[in-house]
């Protein structure tokens, strides 16, 4: 497969002088396009921090990080920002919809941010709502959805730009177990269909040996892989 993303020597640390933290202690790893990792580790490891350093929500302290060859934190915030719209797609253990917009609405919003018309921003958004099952539900505002119907528009509008990596931390973690199979199940679904790079950071175990490639931080700096074979 086509490398997509390399990490080269990631550090990441908080405050100064005795106080200091440090999460990342030197993290290399590449990923290549299309495939599935799942980031496992025990809690304060680093696996969020390193998920939003990789999505450009955080900088990091030290390193760098490129995708297709590409620098990305030497691009200035403006730019920045356009990439990651562009580019990146997240999903929260939170939906983190806007209560006031309905379905439809709340899955245009990358589409406006980006600057696309309405129109073509509607139609963007119609029919990857229709893809995750939600096409009868277009019109319902948040408060009107289930939890897993609420993620799957939050896993719409990661995907309604057509970014080449989706990252999703906890993404089934509010969810019951029924629910959050259904959630996990249709994010790998994906995967296979937009060919995206899927990178989960997940608690679940049983969830994370399901995907392709399970990676282990430990104390932020050691790195364990493990590959699986997965059906399909």
């Amino acid at each position: 497969m086509k490398e997509l993303i390399q990490v080269q020597q990631l550090f990441k640390s908080y405050g100064n002088g005795m106080k200091r933290v440090e999460v990342l202690k030197g993290v290399d790893l590449t990923f290549s396009l299309g495939e599935k990792a799942a980031i496992v580790g025990a809690s304060g490891v680093g696996k969020t921090t390193f998920l939003h350093i990789l999505g450009t929500l955080d900088r990091p302290t030290a390193g760098k990080i490129l995708y297709e060859g590409k620098d990305i934190y030497a691009l200035n915030e403006k730019d920045l920002a356009f990439f990651r719209n562009r580019e990146i797609g997240f999903v929260f253990q939170f939906h983190h919809l806007l209560p006031e917009f309905n379905a439809l609405e709340n899955t245009m919003m990358p589409c406006l941010i980006q600057g696309l018309p309405k129109k073509e921003a509607a139609f963007r958004a119609e029919a990857i709502l229709t893809l995750v099952g939600l096409k009868e539900r277009l019109s319902h505002k948040p408060g009107e959805l289930s939890g897993g119907e609420q993620q799957r528009v939050a896993v719409a509008r990661a995907l309604v730009l057509e970014p080449k990596v989706l990252l999703a931390d906890e993404p089934t973690g509010n969810l019951d177990a029924k629910t959050g199979d259904s959630v996990f199940d249709l994010l790998q679904e994906l995967n296979d269909i937009k060919g995206v790079t899927l990178i989960i950071v997940t608690h679940n175990l049983r969830l994370a040996q399901n995907m392709a490639r399970q990676i282990q931080l430990i104390d932020g700096k050691a790195v364990i892989e493990k590959a699986h074979f997965t059906k399909g």
